[in-house]
């Protein structure tokens, strides 16, 4: 196994150089990314990370252009993870997620089994309040970090601010409360803090408008409000598939970075029969992996959590630090899940946190576990 040589081993030179393990590379920003080879180019992004800089977009590009089956992306993986060692204190999360209702949206992005027109949803349904707040319990009594409400678009929002301010009083804990819904403007955001939420995942996904229905302009409205608020912004890469460009998923997460993401990370598309997507090829586990290591090399400090779904053990092993597991209503599912989607439970999770050498931890500092 390669050891990438750290911060200490650098060497700084008046001209702009930093010398790693006798390997110069030049880290100044007007550098040609083209003069130099994969391994200078991994050694001075690790360094801009662990040194609290971002990457630009030339550098993330290049790093994407990586052939993943190759030992190029063996060692970007691991410059990744010893990036992540460091910005996390080898901490890994859980990211729970319950969907909440299980219906037909007249959004009909191509991905997503809810798609009214790809009329996969036979029977509707719904968790009651009891439902949900039994659910939540459970993940944190297990050590989720971060439980998430996901509904569909048109989820009434009055009856999500109720649903917060419930669980609030029924589950104690230090966990996190997570809102994946529909568009909202500033005052809402502010309403969601007030009642309790912490975090909004929220993205602009990639080829929006294209694959789904919803005006760009008005996903990147949500995340303004959501910057302009206490709440904290999640997001990932998402949907990625084999036909996205390493430009298209650079310019994705930059965006992110761009509204203040604290959590980063790629999400694979799943392609579902009955959906528009249905037959096309599904990313491999080493480019996704691929992926979830740049991201973690272009965010460095500045979004400490990196996130894989589906989980992947290569991409744990490659800088990712935070899995999900979810329940209910799923996105990439073709029915109501009523365990945990593809039987990845917290035991799982727990499993993949060792294999890659992490201490979970569930948001207290006194429960986290070696």
């Amino acid at each position: 196994m390669w050891c990438l040589s750290g911060p200490e081993d650098k060497r700084y030179r008046k001209d702009g150089e930093v010398s790693m393990s006798g390997v110069s590379v030049d880290v100044r920003e007007e550098r040609p990314i083209s003069e130099f080879s994969y391994t200078n180019l991994i050694l001075a992004a690790k360094e801009k990370a662990l040194n609290g800089e971002k990457l630009d977009r030339e550098s993330i590009i290049a790093l994407l252009e990586i052939d993943s089956d190759s030992i190029n992306a063996d060692m970007l993986g691991i410059a990744a993870r010893e990036v992540a060692e460091v910005v996390t204190g080898n901490m890994a999360s859980v990211w729970a997620s319950i969907g909440v209702d299980y219906k037909n949206c007249a959004m009909n992005c191509d991905f997503c089994s809810f798609g009214k027109k790809w009329g996969l949803i036979e029977q509707e349904s719904e968790r009651s309040t009891e439902e949900i707040i039994g659910l939540i319990d459970r993940f944190v009594s297990q050590g989720a970090r971060w439980v998430t409400l996901r509904t569909t678009q048109f989820y009434g929002f009055d009856r999500l601010i109720r649903l917060i301010k419930e669980i609030r009083l029924a589950v104690p804990g230090n966990y996190e409360i997570v809102v994946n819904t529909g568009e909202f403007d500033d005052e809402k955001a502010r309403r969601l803090a007030n009642a309790g939420a912490q975090v909004v995942y929220h993205t602009l996904r990639l080829r929006e408008g294209k694959d789904t229905r919803f005006r760009p302009e008005d996903r990147i409205d949500t995340l303004r409000s959501v910057r302009e608020s206490p709440l904290n912004l999640a997001y990932l890469v998402e949907p990625v598939g084999m036909e996205h460009s390493n430009e298209e998923i650079a310019d994705i997460f930059l965006k992110g970075m761009e509204y203040g993401a604290i959590l980063s990370g790629a999400m694979a598309r799943v392609p579902l029969p009955g959906t528009p997507f249905s037959g096309s090829g599904q990313l491999s586990e080493r480019r996704h992996a691929q992926i979830v290591a740049v991201t973690r090399l272009a965010a460095g400090h500045h979004a400490p959590d990196i996130c894989v779904h589906p989980p992947s053990r290569v991409a744990m092993e490659w800088g990712a630090n935070v899995v999900v597991v979810e329940t209910g209503a799923v996105p990439r599912d073709t029915g109501n899940c009523e365990c945990e989607w593809n039987g990845f439970d917290m035991a799982t999770a727990r499993d993949y946190f060792k294999n890659a050498g992490y201490a979970f931890y569930s948001g207290d500092e006194n429960e986290c576990e070696k």
